[in-house]
């Protein structure tokens, strides 16, 4: 196979587009051009057949074998990576998939990983119960502005993140990408569930290596993931949230509606969970979309009913810990974001009322950026970030 030319310049995609009329579909499509490296126009040729999960399974995974065929190994990785996206946990082909398109991944890139001082380390720390995060860590060619602790959250993948890494490694930063419990490798080969307390994986980081004064970031869920992280490590001097996230009960309100939320909550309250698990079965079975993506994500939380991912997700919330943040901190935003209702943000900063400083930018859609983690423009989101921290870089004391 021939491998990716680390010396090519680092550049992202940008745009916006219309390729699905199911909006998620929608925007993971998007996604997979931006983030993962697939060929818009390859992507804008079968996005009509993706009609349910299955359908995505089998259309993205097929055009994965059709590009690895061609040597157009970049773009296979993209759709093979992204298959696995709505590939269902009880699906027993996932974990082979998956496996299949992150071991091509670390073939095709293999020459950032190689020689004597390899651009890249792949790392692990120790974490529970003989369980380990894996790491990606990089450094700089000359002296380091600082060191930056970057995850994901809900739905990632840390190699999506990878040339990310690689542009805030180009602008000057030593950088750690790991995955946590729920995470990529973490939740599909050690099958460690997510935790709330995401302390325990930044310490797990930070106290290996001995660092200060870190940055980290946090995308998507990683919005709350990040803050919870600073509130209890205070090796981390700044905290980036790329993604408003001020709690799940509220982001899930902002896509589900008040009403319904409500009602879940209340059915749980009044240990009515049998019957909130039946509603999402039947849900499930007639082909909601939105109720097999929650049924789905009960394994991701260690949980095996709807109402058990009910009673777990309550303590994924910034109420636990928002007073004991005292960093400099910077949420990134989006003005149409489809996953997070943009009006949380005034939620989300009346909790933070001991941060050291506080900075909310919202990208916007005439930017390409305007839509979650401004996935349409990610290297916008990511100048942001550099302009930011050249103005946070003295050591919080």
């Amino acid at each position: 196979m021939e491998r990716y030319d680390i010396h090519t310049p680092i550049t992202f995609p940008k745009g916006m587009y219309h390729l699905s009329d199911e909006e998620h579909f929608n925007y993971q499509l998007c996604r997979t051009v931006n983030w993962s490296g697939g060929d818009l126009e390859e992507i804008k040729g079968i996005a009509g057949a993706i009609r349910n999960f299955s359908d995505w399974k089998n259309v993205l995974w097929k055009l994965g074998g059709k590009a690895e065929e061609e040597g157009r190994i970049g773009n296979a990785i993209a759709y093979y990576r992204m298959a696995d996206f709505y590939t269902s946990y009880a699906d027993p082909e996932k974990t082979a998939h998956y496996t299949y398109a992150r071991d091509l991944f670390y073939e095709y890139y293999g020459d950032y990983f190689e020689g004597e001082h390899p651009a890249v380390e792949r790392l692990q720390a120790e974490y529970e119960n003989g369980k380990y995060l894996p790491i990606l860590h990089c450094k700089p060619e000359g002296e380091s502005k600082g060191v930056i602790l970057i995850h994901g959250g809900n739905d990632s993948y840390m190699e999506e993140f990878f040339f990310m890494m690689l542009y805030l490694r180009q602008n000057g930063y030593e950088v750690y990408l790991y995955e946590g419990p729920g995470q990529g490798s973490v939740i599909r080969l050690q099958h460690l569930p997510f935790t709330w307390q995401w302390e325990k994986t930044s310490k797990a980081i930070t106290e290996k290596y001995d660092l200060h004064d870190v940055t980290i970031i946090g995308i998507s869920l990683g919005g709350y993931f990040a803050p919870r992280a600073a509130a209890y490590d205070k090796r981390i001097s700044r905290v980036i949230a790329w993604s408003v996230y001020p709690g799940t009960w509220d982001v899930f309100a902002g896509q589900m509606g008040k009403g319904p939320v409500k009602a879940m909550q209340g059915m749980l309250k009044v240990k009515a969970g049998k019957l909130l698990d039946k509603m999402f079965a039947r849900m499930k079975e007639k082909g909601d979309l939105g109720a097999q993506v929650i049924t789905d994500m009960c394994y991701s939380y260690g949980v095996s009913t709807v109402s058990g991912l009910g009673e777990a997700i309550g303590n994924y919330d910034l109420r636990n810990c928002a007073q004991l943040v005292d960093q400099d901190m910077l949420i990134i935003g989006a003005d149409k974001d489809i996953m997070i209702d943009r009006t949380l943000i005034g939620r989300e900063l009346d909790m933070l009322v001991n941060v050291h400083s506080l900075t909310y930018t919202e990208l916007k859609t005439k930017q390409e950026a305007g839509d979650h983690c401004n996935v349409g423009n990610p290297k916008l989101a990511l100048d942001t970030i550099l302009e930011w921290m050249q103005t946070h870089t003295v050591e919080f004391c």
